[in-house]
Parts: structure tokens; C-alpha cells; sequence
């Protein structure tokens, strides 16, 4: 099975195949791969502007709430990312929240003072079988790192915070797929991120074609967790990014994902139309009509769909933490 032979829906991809397909985002890895520790950070930069003052309208659903991600309760009351997004282990999770404040308030001094606070926007998966989460690995320089390298190409697979994230028992990691669409003449993109740590091999799924049930022996258990950011340039409103975040789970089933109780599925979207400045009194904003949608709501099922097989495909097999290995899905094939 090679990822260039499947066929995931009937869009047409970006140019890339990435959620940087969307312009002006960015995404940067830093990867920590030393024996017991296996685990890193993922960082998405939604424009390359001051995101602080010219916010990104946003939404954010959990479909299963067993994580410890930061910074969700705000995006769901304002609608709105003023950060950059940091993906890492369960247990860094503070640790990547102080950095990102750091970096927040070296580019606007006036955080915490003569201006509001700040929302970092931390997610994460338990990356403890491969990786010794104790440890607590993840410094600040690890952030600064992927933040100060993020770029339009970067890597799949095993790398960033999905260094040591398993998949349907297998290796999972860092996944991105993108689409496009035209709207009333008008051509837009929507791409997915994804970090997979979730599922038991017998579910897997690839493209309708029960791939784990041949390669499985008896079931585990399928508890685990599953972040996906959505990002896209058309000009939706937080409550039609709302609707959009829904449509992820669609793109999870596929891959046969059930949602155990121990799971956390969480779904962060944004727009990098419509920017939600700081210091207008008034915003006036083109939105897509709600009977538009249909592209929107396919692009982000065919994505999510995608990305997470490709983080599998992408990745190779890696031992870490107690000896324990997670066998690429490529090499068993």
C-alpha cells in the first residue's frame, strides 16, 4: 500500500497537501528523540502578522473531554485565537503555556499591564508509552524553537510533538492534508493538522477498506486521544466554525475511530478571512451565506480523514520509553 496509490474523497487537493496550503500559516516541529525520551512540539502560526491585536475568528468542540488542553474555554466564549497554537505531550503542557506567554509578551510588552492578558491555545495527547512524560522534556527553548522555525513545508510522521504518539497501535504522529474549493466565483482552502494517539489496529480503516481486521489479533483497548486544527481562508463567522469543528468527527469515524470514555478528541478551527482587530470599535465583515457550506463542511471531513492516515503512513517505527515499539503502519504492510 503506498499513500500516493489511495484516494481519499472526491476534492481536489492543495498544492502542497498541507494546512499551510491556507496562506499565510505556518507550521514549525522541534523533536526531542534521546532513548527514554521521545516526544516534542508542534506549533501553527495562523498569520504572520501581531496575532494578539488582529485575532483569527475561531472555534473550538470537544467531542470526548478526557485532555488537558488550555486555552479552549475562551475560544468558545469570545470566538477568537490570539496566540499561536502549541501541540505536546499531556504532562508539558504548563510547561508550553509559560513559553508561549514568553514569546507573547516579547512581542507585546504590554500583555498583563497596560493591556489584557493573553489566551495560549496548549494541546495534547499522552505520549507515555513511547515517551517518559516525567521527565518533563519540553523546555521553553523547545517552543521558541518550533515557533522561530515554523515554515509553509514541514515534516509528517513521527516528528514534533508526535514523536511519540501511537495510532491504532501502531506509530502514530504529526498529519496534514488540504482542499480546494470555489464559492460564487471565488477559490478557497481548507486544510487539517492532526496529532493521532488514539485507537485499536482492528478498527483501522483506510479509504472504506477494513485494513486493521486482517492485520489485527485480538483487540485492545482503543482509549486514546486525537487533536485536529482546522484552518481556512474563507470568510466564516466563529458560530459557522462551530459547524465546521463538527464535521471533524465525520473525518475521524472514517478511519474507524469509535471515541472510547479515556479519549480526548479535541477540534480548534479558524479563519484567516474576517481578522477580529484588537482597537475597532466596529467590525464589518463578508461571511459566506450558512447555504454555502457544503464544500466547507466535505473539505474539513476529507482532511481530517486524510491527515490522520498520512501520519501514520508518514511515520516510522520508533522504541523509547521501557523498551516499548511502535511498528510503522508502512513496514507492517
Amino acid at each position: 500500500m503506498k499513500y500516493s496509490d489511495l484516494k481519499f474523497g472526491i476534492m481536489q487537493k492543495g498544492k502542497r497537501n498541507l494546512i499551510t496550503d491556507v496562506s499565510g500559516v505556518t507550521v514549525g516541529h522541534c523533536t526531542l528523540s534521546d532513548g527514554v525520551i521521545q516526544t516534542g512540539v508542534t506549533a501553527i502560526l495562523p498569520h504572520q502578522g501581531d496575532i494578539f491585536h488582529d485575532k483569527c475568528p475561531a472555534a473550538a468542540h470537544v467531542v470526548n473531554g478526557f485532555g488537558k488542553s488550555a486555552g479552549l474555554m475562551q475560544i468558545q466564549e469570545l470566538g477568537s485565537i490570539e496566540t499561536p497554537l502549541i501541540l505536546t505531550n499531556t504532562l508539558s503542557v504548563g510547561n508550553a503555556f509559560s513559553a508561549c506567554v514568553k514569546y507573547m509578551v516579547q512581542r507585546n510588552p504590554g500583555i498583563g499591564r497596560t493591556e489584557c492578558s493573553v489566551n495560549p491555545v496548549i494541546l495534547e495527547c499522552n505520549d507515555g508509552f513511547l515517551n517518559d512524560t516525567q521527565a518533563l522534556a519540553v523546555k521553553d527553548e523547545h517552543v521558541f524553537f518550533a515557533l522561530e522555525n515554523a515554515g509553509e513545508d514541514f515534516k509528517l510522521g513521527a516528528v514534533g510533538a508526535g514523536r511519540g504518539m501511537s495510532c491504532y497501535w501502531l506509530k502514530g504522529g504529526i498529519g496534514s492534508a488540504s482542499r480546494v474549493f470555489e464559492r460564487n466565483g471565488e477559490k478557497y482552502t481548507l486544510g487539517a493538522l492532526v496529532m493521532t494517539n488514539f485507537g485499536t489496529l482492528c478498527d483501522l480503516t483506510i479509504c472504506g477498506e477494513r485494513v486493521g481486521a486482517r492485520l489485527a489479533g485480538e483487540p485492545e483497548e482503543a482509549k486514546g486521544s486525537c487533536i485536529m486544527i482546522i484552518a481556512t481562508d474563507a470568510p466564516l463567522s466563529s458560530r459557522q466554525l462551530t459547524r465546521v469543528t463538527h464535521r471533524a468527527q465525520s473525518g475521524l469515524a472514517r478511519t474507524g475511530a469509535v471515541t472510547e470514555g479515556e479519549s480526548g478528541e479535541v477540534v480548534v478551527a479558524f479563519t484567516t478571512a474576517n481578522r477580529m482587530k484588537m482597537y475597532e470599535p466596529v467590525w464589518d465583515h463578508k461571511i459566506l451565506n450558512d447555504n454555502q457550506l457544503e464544500p466547507v463542511f466535505r473539505a474539513a471531513t476529507e482532511c481530517v480523514e486524510e491527515a490522520i492516515i498520512r501520519s501514520m503512513l508518514e511515520a516510522e517505527t520508533v522504541t523509547g520509553f521501557a523498551g516499548h515499539t511502535r511498528t510503522a503502519l508502512k513496514e507492517l504492510i
